[in-house]
């Protein structure tokens, strides 16, 4: 009888976490956006707004940003939300391998009701992976030591 008990939790749990992992799954596919979809909306809509929120470290590592994009640091968008216009349509991108930056950022923005902002899939690599253009980022930046 406990055995019974411990495998029917173990497949409710499963089935919870399962159900969980596939919402997730298209939740991040309606707030993600193509590297080939962001450029032709970028041809197509210059008033869309591009923030490049890689880390400090990540930005020393490559100084090329995509023409156009705002550097913000991950922290201060996290602190600050406001940093991006809830009113326009929004497009963040880091170089994580799995966009883990951009999600915390869309999950904060999503947290607090923004509808308009979208993640790079593939972040400045797969950008630069189709061809695309980049620039050099000349601006200076604080590299966060730690506390």
């Amino acid at each position: 009888m406990i055995v019974t008990i411990i495998v029917a939790c173990a497949l409710v749990l499963g089935l919870a976490y399962w159900i969980k992992r596939a919402r997730d799954r298209r939740e991040l596919e309606r707030y993600s956006i193509t590297p080939e979809a962001l450029h032709d909306l970028l041809v197509s809509n210059p008033e869309v707004l591009l923030f490049d929120v890689r880390l400090p470290l990540d930005l020393l590592a490559d100084s090329q940003i995509i023409p156009g994009a705002k550097r913000v640091a991950p922290k201060e968008v996290l602190e600050n939300p406001t940093l991006i216009p809830r009113e326009k349509e929004a497009i963040v991108y880091c170089t994580c391998p799995s966009e883990e930056t951009s999600r915390a950022i869309l999950h904060k923005a999503l947290a607090l009701n923004f509808s308009r902002i979208k993640f790079l899939k593939g972040g400045l690599d797969g950008w630069k992976a189709k061809g695309y253009p980049v620039e050099p980022y000349t601006e200076s930046f604080h590299l966060e030591t730690g506390s």
